[in-house]
């Protein structure tokens, strides 16, 4: 059950913008990262995801930061990813 709905914004240098859609994509396809721990996140927009209880978000912010600058997201500059969870609609 995906009951949290997150806030991904990425920073890179002085420059903050919400994560792309492919990106969060590409992290939360176990394939990829090879981690357990974050199966139960998906998706769902440009710098929007749903996480399920289990998930840490400040785990999932560094183990993503980590993730896309490892593979060079930002052009030799580290990624800082900052999530916040979005209060739910009433």
């Amino acid at each position: 059950m995906f009951a949290r709905k997150l806030q991904a914004d990425l920073v890179i240098g002085n420059e903050r913008r919400p994560a792309p859609l492919d990106w969060l994509d590409s992290f939360c396809m176990r394939n990829f990262t090879g981690s357990a721990e974050f199966d139960d996140t998906l998706p769902t927009a440009e710098g929007r995801l749903e996480a399920g209880l289990a998930v840490n978000p400040a785990r999932l912010a560094q183990a993503m930061s980590e993730w896309f600058s490892k593979r060079g997201k930002g052009n030799g500059q580290p990624i800082t990813i900052e999530l916040r969870e979005e209060e739910s609609s009433k």
